[in-house]
């Protein structure tokens, strides 16, 4: 099975208080202490949030390390990654991250990991990345189009509700046609997939939403997509599931 969590904002680097998101992708994994890898790329592998990472990690039933492309932990990255439960990608640059990647080859090796059952995660740019295309604020400006790895389909929005800018500026986008239509999630909300097909959408906060958006006869479509807030209720029963 095929899985990818993308988060339009929120786990440990911005709700440190409240991992329910992160506790949810760590039950997606079959095992009872799934290695967990954090990919810090796009912030340039920024030692803080790397710490940031280990401390809120290594509090949970699960086994943490972190891949640093400046410091690498080995010279066979694919392997490396490959031997992962799970891997979570953070914030930061978008762009650079994905040039990072393809010039070590860590595009292919995640394609290949997700298709061999690692799970793919990640937040922001963790999360834009999977998509075919995304907006993102990499260049200093408006929001721009990016080319996603293409292992989801669609275009992706995240911290949809968390900048001011991103609504306005992911529906500018699709109405002008510079991308297309797809789904955007609100900061506290996850958009998991399942062979590459939409699963569910889940939250960490109560008001947090995830949305289809299309141009329809040139006007754009906000659809809200329903999600489950794992903190009470239904959701509860759904953060404990085990795959």
């Amino acid at each position: 099975m095929k899985q990818i969590i993308a988060m339009g904002g929120g786990g440990f680097s911005m709700e440190p208080a409240n991992l329910l998101l992160d506790l949810y992708i760590l039950r997606q994994a079959d095992t009872g202490s799934p290695k967990v890898c954090f990919v810090p790329t796009a912030s340039g592998d920024a030692q803080g949030y790397i710490d940031r990472f280990y401390d809120a990690f290594q509090r949970l039933e699960c086994t943490p390390s972190h891949l640093s492309l400046v410091q690498p932990p080995t010279v066979d990255l694919e392997d490396f990654i490959l031997d992962q439960d799970i891997i979570y990608v953070g914030g930061g640059n978008t762009k650079s991250m994905l040039a990072v990647w393809k010039e070590r080859s860590v595009d292919r090796y995640l394609k290949t990991a997700w298709e061999n059952g690692v799970i793919l995660s990640g937040l922001s740019a963790g999360s834009i990345c999977w998509f075919e295309e995304g907006v993102t604020d990499s260049v200093p400006g408006e929001l721009t189009r990016l080319e996603g790895l293409g292992l989801l389909p669609g275009s992706h929005c995240p911290h949809y509700d968390g900048e001011a800018d991103r609504r306005p500026g992911y529906q500018r986008l699709i109405q002008s046609g510079q991308i297309g239509g797809g789904i955007a999630a609100d900061d506290g909300a996850a958009l998991h997939y399942v062979d590459g097909i939409f699963h569910r959408a889940v939250s960490s906060r109560p008001m947090a939403k995830a949305f289809e958006v299309q141009a329809v006869e040139g006007h754009v479509m906000e659809t809200v997509i329903p999600t489950v807030y794992l903190g009470s209720g239904p959701g509860h029963d759904l953060n404990r599931e085990s795959r």
